[in-house]
């Protein structure tokens, strides 16, 4: 230990242990969820996945409950801080539509969607995580609109591009949800890119045109 009592240079404090366990064990649930689905998802399974033993598990989370909630919580983190990066690499924008359009895509892709899906599912018949995740979704929802509405910031039609991007998230949602059941990686793309078609034509009327 330092002579000013703090921990040695290189050597981490129990709140910082504890807060990598943490991690360490919601990043495993986002992935039991991933692989095995909700009903999949079981704290032994958590706890071997995490590489820690149950009694650390239980330590910090004493439920399937518990860590299920603070997954929805740590998911929407992940989800918004994903939003926030891919923001970053739009910078210069000759066509905004094309731009949201694909960027609404690649927010989508990952596993990080494929977990959020299932939460939804689960919360169909679960009133409890259903409560948690009207809380979240609002917050994921909210920075993906934010990060478009940044692609044209003086534009005075903030609620209607809302608008719009909201239909777009409805329609990709569906595509990607229905393709779970579909042995063929490339057809949701290609089916995106026929509802994007008409998302261009109903955002024509909102989004700046390129000259």
């Amino acid at each position: 230990m330092a002579a000013n009592g703090s921990a040695p240079p290189g050597r981490r404090t129990q709140a910082e242990r504890s807060a990598a366990m943490r991690v360490r064990l919601l990043d495993a649930t986002i992935d039991c969820l991933v692989t095995y689905g909700y009903a999949g998802t079981t704290t032994p399974r958590i706890a071997e996945v995490a590489g820690v033993t149950r009694g650390a598990q239980v330590h910090h989370f004493r439920s399937k409950e518990d860590l299920v909630v603070a997954a929805v919580e740590h998911l929407a983190q992940q989800r918004t801080q994903a939003a926030i990066r891919e923001l970053g690499q739009v910078d210069s924008i000759p066509d905004p539509v094309t731009t949201a359009l694909n960027f609404l895509w690649e927010s989508h892709q990952g596993p990080m969607f494929i977990a959020t899906v299932e939460l939804w599912v689960a919360a169909r018949t679960d009133r409890l995580l259903a409560k948690h995740i009207e809380r979240v979704e609002p917050v994921v929802n909210g920075t993906l609109i934010a990060a478009i509405a940044q692609l044209m910031p003086e534009h005075p039609a903030q609620k209607e591009i809302r608008n719009v991007v909201y239909t777009a998230m409805d329609a990709l949602r569906g595509i990607l949800v229905s393709s779970f059941i579909d042995d063929d990686p490339k057809r949701a793309r290609r089916r995106w890119d026929r509802a994007c078609v008409h998302l261009r034509q109903v955002a024509a009327g909102v989004f700046p045109q390129s000259d």
